[in-house]
């Protein structure tokens, strides 16, 4: 049995058609990370109740993206100091990471 998946969360125009109201609802969420298709199911998107228009919702989006991101709890840069250079204590020189 399939639960119907709901958000009360008042609509908005349509952009495209002017006419309908754009409300949550829950579709397939498609993308790809170089040669794979990456599918999430239940993901919310805002859909016009007329035309059909559909956008991803944007903190969504984000949120998908940060998980998908292949460098996602990874340490961005590491920090050191060259030996022997006149850099005081509070002055680091940030150096990408090489793995």
């Amino acid at each position: 049995m399939m639960l119907k998946r709901t958000i009360n969360t008042p609509g908005f125009a349509c952009f495209e058609c002017q006419t309908g109201v754009m409300k949550v609802k829950f579709v397939t969420y498609f993308t790809w990370i170089e040669t794979q298709l990456i599918t999430v199911p239940d993901f919310p998107a805002w859909v016009c109740d007329v035309c059909g228009n559909s956008v991803y919702d944007q903190k969504a989006v984000n949120v998908i993206t940060t998980l998908l991101n292949p460098s996602t709890g990874r340490p961005a840069h590491t920090q050191k100091v060259k030996p022997g250079s006149n850099m005081d204590t509070n002055s680091v020189q940030t150096v990408e990471n090489q793995n």
